[in-house]
């Protein structure tokens, strides 16, 4: 008798280690085309970085803390920056670490390379007609790191927010991006990177053609056709200061409660996303290319000193953060575009001179571990039962009090009878 459970236990132990196997194998098969645009693979930006400056670089313990949190959200894909510093190469580290500890966690990459003109950062005058000497040695990064972890690394995007014009310190022409684009893409047919592998740039909606026709080159309409699919970046946000007429309420709005005129300027907020996805995606078609467009950055800040706050468009709070978010993601997996939300954590470090700078806050939760409004839901499921950040339990801000919450959120302006100059 005792044989006979042996042997069933030693059957059953080999069964389940076949099936782990197999859902293992699996997951080191799943390429950027099963992820992308696919609701059950979640998206974000990531950077990690908790304190005023980089030079402080979160660690591998830190980095697996955080993909922990994430995890916990179904969030399955990450977005980075650049491959100059540790952070990335680290957070590969890290998931892995992770993955040979846990068999069922599964994180996926898309690796940014950082790039940007010559003269970028220095005393010098950017010229936007030549581009750094430090791209090449950024791209050979990348490149060696999407073959170090081809079952973490899906994606290479060339640059973030590198052709627009109004990134005046290091933009650069198409035709640099399109030149990185083409060698990322031969590199696959020559088998020195996974062929599955997609190649991709992030930048904002107008220099992928669905802003100012200034954009529409003959080396953007090649970069389109080169890249396998196109990364755009929507910021309603920013455009509650910049192009406000979406924003403010409008004459037939007037006999709204202050709360359905928010609730209404969210609206807005998302169909302003939506119409320059569709912008991109026409102009596009325009071209006799179909690929697949997805939103590389898009999100909201929750607090603002500045342009944004309440001496400025009203927009910020954690209140409308969270409409935004929920729209957003609402919208986009119905419509199954991958929606790289901007961002996981707040980063301390974009606006280190200005605690309260916009910069600084467009974390889904905060530095010190506390779940900002969009994530109350979580926290109430018990969804970071047991995690930490920075040594903190996962809890709400404004200790989960709405009412303490709302008293700063604010209506947006009235629409003006004049034209407003920006």
């Amino acid at each position: 008798m005792k044989q006979k459970v042996y042997l069933l236990a030693f059957i059953s132990s080999i069964f389940m280690w076949s099936c782990d196997s197999t859902k293992t194998k699996e997951r080191s098969q799943v390429t950027a085309k099963d992820i992308l645009g696919n609701p059950e693979y979640q998206a974000i930006s990531y950077g990690g970085y908790r304190k005023t400056s980089r030079d402080f670089q979160p660690t591998i313990a830190e980095l697996k803390e955080d993909m922990k949190i994430l995890q916990a959200l179904n969030i399955k894909v990450l977005r980075t920056y650049n491959v100059q510093l540790a952070q990335a190469s680290n957070l590969l580290k890290a998931i892995t670490e992770l993955k040979a500890e846990d068999s069922t966690f599964e994180m996926y990459v898309m690796l940014g390379a950082w790039i940007d003109c010559k003269n970028a950062w220095t005393n010098q005058a950017p010229d936007h007609e030549a581009e750094s000497e430090q791209n090449e040695g950024e791209i050979a990064r990348a490149v060696a790191l999407a073959n170090e972890y081809p079952d973490i690394v899906k994606i290479i995007a060339v640059g973030n927010e590198a052709m627009v014009k109004w990134a005046a310190s290091y933009y650069v022409q198409p035709r640099v991006i399109l030149k990185w684009v083409n060698h990322l893409q031969n590199l696959k047919k020559e088998g020195k990177l996974p062929k599955d592998l997609w190649i991709t740039s992030s930048d904002d909606f107008s220099s992928w053609g669905g802003g100012d026709k200034s954009y529409h080159v003959k080396d953007l309409e090649d970069l389109i056709k080169a890249v396998d699919y196109i990364s755009m970046h929507t910021y309603a946000y920013h455009n509650s200061h910049y192009n406000p007429e979406f924003w403010q309420s409008p004459e037939e709005d007037k006999d709204l409660t202050n709360q359905e005129k928010i609730d209404t300027a969210m609206l807005r907020a998302k169909k302003f996303a939506m119409n320059q996805y569709n912008a991109v995606s026409d102009y596009m078609k325009s071209l006799g290319v179909n690929k697949p467009v997805h939103i590389g950055e898009t999100g909201w800040a929750t607090v603002s000193n500045g342009l944004y706050g309440p001496t400025g468009s009203r927009a910020t709070d954690e209140y409308k953060e969270a409409a935004y978010y929920n729209h957003l993601r609402e919208w986009t997996n119905e419509a199954g575009i991958s929606c790289f939300y901007f961002e996981a954590f707040d980063e301390p470090w974009k606006d280190a001179h200005n605690s309260e700078g916009s910069e600084n806050h467009f974390g889904l939760i905060t530095v010190d571990g506390k779940a900002k409004f969009a994530l109350w839901k979580e926290v109430d499921k018990g969804t970071f039962k047991g995690l930490k950040r920075n040594g903190n339990p996962i809890t709400k801000t404004f200790n989960g009090n709405k009412d303490s919450l709302m008293i700063g959120v604010l209506t947006p302006p009235e629409k003006k009878e004049v034209s407003l100059t920006h």
